[in-house]
């Protein structure tokens, strides 16, 4: 090791490099008045003849932070190259030395990696930040040093390659060996000391307890292996095992939800609240719980148990006397018996419930699982369907033997009872990391979109991703995927994701936020009109929540539209904020959380609440959804602020089944009320369908929280008032 360097270098280093953007691409010779300001070398692959240590590798001098850097033996001579992926015109390089600098080197480019086209040479180096405008074109570029200007080896900051302002192909490749995750992704694998993997979730969790609006965001990712770990899983944080299998990485410890900060109802001291408990994922391990204890997953909404493996029971609330308003288990094994205590509602799918479950409040609804109790409704509220229809899993990052990083993508499975890979391996396809755009936060919309138009797949490293245009998707079978709950922000009015009406694209893992201007739709599946036949081939989303207010004063009309017939949605959170910064009748405005005018489409595990008008729009045939939970919006003013215009109708039904339709199911689905503003305010029905043999509903319950607000009948003109003296209607079967 060598004494630091002269910091100042840093503010000439980011002041140099501004503009300097993620993805650059030539299609003509370059000329220096023509270059681009686009970096073609960053993320690529990056080799040197030397590292000073592990700590100043190669990568680090093309990962476009200039706080990284790598540096050489104290010795000449050295050299470091960049893998541009393909042959191109090459017009201005850029160093950016650290305090080390070549005094003598050359700037060599090479179509093969092994002959060397010398294109800039200097016996005069200066170092600082060098930008050095040449003509060439190669696969790889070099900087070979033949003389040091200090005692010390060769550093850089950064090596930036830039070609002509033109618009061809050249998105960086991504390593998939050795990809760039973002700096708030931790990859362990069993080599790496308890103490240190322990440190770093304790600082996580510490962080994030109560860091509900933040833009931080963590993923925290285990290589196959045994670990010995404690996960007290808060806001924004994604833990999951790079394994095939869950059960190739096991824990033992606890990956934890606790209700331990938030107050309950009147008294200060009680903390045992998990209603706001949101925005967390566990995914694709094993916990072995330690002898005698049991694990705590006190969630709400938007908290995915995802592909794990339980060695131990599990409650689902804090276990006393605390709220909880969750969520959902998937394709989980769970080895003891589930409590589900005070969750209010909670939806099981596809997973074997291997200690049974006990406990039952207003909606618990099981799809494709076993050991769970049998059908009643209500008192206890049990909704239980034998199989699922049809379904994909949701894709996970995995690493292979080789050490290569890929993205598994589950088969499309029908009518099954189980998870997908409790005998053996699963059935799909294994896309190399070196398909995908690994998304940095800074990245500019037009750079994903240009990744999208050549065929990537896009994966969203952990932060908040700031969009100026719609991200647009128009390749069938592309992959979306966001790790540490990647958050999408469009800043101009926009929609954040527009897919075209195209076969087998999967979205997952992503939080879209709704930005200042008011947004038409957030995200769209399929253009006005689309009516291609995707049955063999559905796009589907996984994980997938939209906000709108909570973190800042967000708008959008719609959030989510489903144009594309088929589509399956697997739990997604739709959630106009009541709580937060940006609130407000008139501020975080929000008419329909999901819009659905494709048929045959199918979603599973459907959270929406808090939307201005109806919360849920169906308008295509075919539609079915196995469990629904919304909250009316908490603040209308009053009735005459807030009604449809239909029938003389009070307020607007949570869930609207167009009166065109002629076939639509719906299992397990519960609409609350909580009219704090205004409690005189009234609904005159959760549900307004259309009164049709083909249109039918199973497990239906309304609720007045604490009796504030009144939802006057549960479907139609069907089921009992739920008001103060009468908080809780059901109706078993409609009709």
């Amino acid at each position: 090791m060598r004494p630091p360097r002269l910091t100042a270098l840093l503010a000439v280093a980011a002041t140099a490099l501004a503009t300097v953007t993620a993805i650059g691409a030539s299609s003509t010779p370059a000329a220096a008045a023509a270059c681009g300001t686009a970096n073609i070398a960053q993320g690529r692959p990056a080799t040197a003849s030397s590292t000073e240590n592990a700590g100043t590798p190669a990568s680090a001098a093309v990962d476009g932070n200039t706080g990284t850097r790598w540096s050489s033996a104290f010795s000449d001579p050295q050299w470091l190259q960049v893998d541009l992926g393909s042959v191109r015109p090459v017009c201005r390089v850029t160093l950016n030395w650290e305090a080390a600098y070549g005094r003598a080197f050359q700037i060599q480019l090479s179509d093969n990696g092994t002959t060397w086209n010398t294109v800039h040479s200097t016996t005069t180096g200066t170092g600082g930040t060098q930008s050095i405008d040449l003509t060439g074109s190669g696969r790889y570029v070099r900087m070979n040093g033949t003389a040091r200007a200090t005692g010390y080896g060769y550093s850089l900051w950064e090596l930036a390659v830039f070609t002509d302002g033109g618009t061809g192909p050249g998105v960086p490749d991504t390593d998939p060996f050795n990809p760039n995750l973002g700096p708030n992704t931790f990859v362990y694998d069993p080599s790496t000391p308890a103490g240190t993997i322990q440190s770093r979730l304790d600082s996580i969790a510490a962080q994030m307890k109560t860091n509900q609006f933040g833009t931080e965001r963590y993923a925290v990712l285990f290589k196959p292996g045994t670990y010995d770990a404690d996960v007290n899983l808060r806001f924004y944080t994604h833990v999951a095992g790079l394994g095939m299998s869950p059960d190739d990485v096991n824990l033992n410890g606890h990956v934890r939800v606790e209700a331990d900060w938030l107050q309950q109802g009147d008294n200060p001291d009680n903390k045992g609240n998990a209603t706001q408990n949101f925005w967390r994922a566990a995914e694709n391990l094993s916990v072995t719980l330690p002898a005698g204890q049991i694990e705590r997953w006190a969630v709400s909404q938007a908290a995915p148990y995802r592909r794990m493996h339980l060695r131990g029971q599990v409650q689902l609330w804090n276990g006393g006397d605390g709220w909880a308003s969750g969520g959902l288990i998937a394709d989980s094994r769970i080895d003891g018996v589930v409590e589900s205590g005070s969750q209010q509602q909670f939806f099981t799918r596809n997973s074997e419930l291997r200690g049974g479950w006990s406990g039952s409040v207003w909606n618990m609804v099981f799809t494709g699982s076993t050991g769970t109790p049998p059908q009643h409704f209500p008192n206890p509220s049990h909704t239980v369907v034998a199989s699922t229809p049809k379904i994909r899993e949701k894709p996970f990052l995995h690493v292979a033997g080789n050490g290569e990083y890929r993205v598994f993508v589950p088969a499309l499975r029908q009518n099954t009872s189980g998870t997908s890979w409790g005998s053996g391996a699963p059935a799909g396809t294994s896309v190399s990391l070196a398909d995908f755009y690994v998304v940095q936060t800074g990245t500019p919309a037009a750079t994903i979109n240009a990744a999208l138009a050549e065929g990537k797949h896009l994966l969203f490293t952990p932060g908040v991703h700031h969009l100026n245009e719609p991200l647009r998707v128009t390749n069938p079978n592309t992959i979306v995927l966001g790790i540490g709950l990647a958050t999408l922000t469009p800043d101009t009015g926009q929609a954040a994701l527009l897919v075209s009406d195209v076969d087998g694209v999967k979205l997952a893992g992503l939080l879209l936020d709704a930005g200042p201007q008011n947004s038409p739709v957030l995200a769209e599946i399929g253009p006005a009109g689309s009516s291609a036949n995707h049955s063999a081939n559905p796009t589907s989303l996984h994980d997938v929540f939209f906000r709108v207010g909570g973190a800042h004063a967000g708008k959008a009309t719609v959030s989510l539209r489903v144009n594309s017939n088929d589509v399956i949605g697997d739990h997604m959170w739709l959630w106009r904020g009541d709580h937060g910064t940006g609130i407000g009748w008139n501020t975080n405005t929000a008419q329909n959380g999901l819009v659905v005018n494709g048929a045959n489409v199918t979603m599973y595990g459907l959270f929406v609440e808090h939307y201005q008008q109806y919360n849920t729009i169906w308008n295509g045939e075919g539609g079915r959804t196995y469990f629904y939970q919304n909250e009316m919006p908490y603040d209308p003013p009053s009735n005459a602020a807030w009604g449809s215009s239909g029938g003389g109708a009070q307020g607007w039904a949570s869930y609207k089944v167009a009166d065109s339709v002629t076939s639509h199911e719906a299992w397990g689905v519960g609409v609350y009320c909580f009219f704090n503003t205004n409690p005189a305010v009234v609904a005159s029905r959760g549900f307004e369908v259309p009164n049709r043999s083909g249109v039918r509903f199973h497990g239906l319950v309304t609720v007045s929280l604490g009796g504030v607000g009144t939802i006057n009948r549960v479907i139609n003109d069907t089921g009992e008032v739920a008001n103060l003296p009468h908080q809780v209607s059901y109706v078993p079967n409609y009709p």
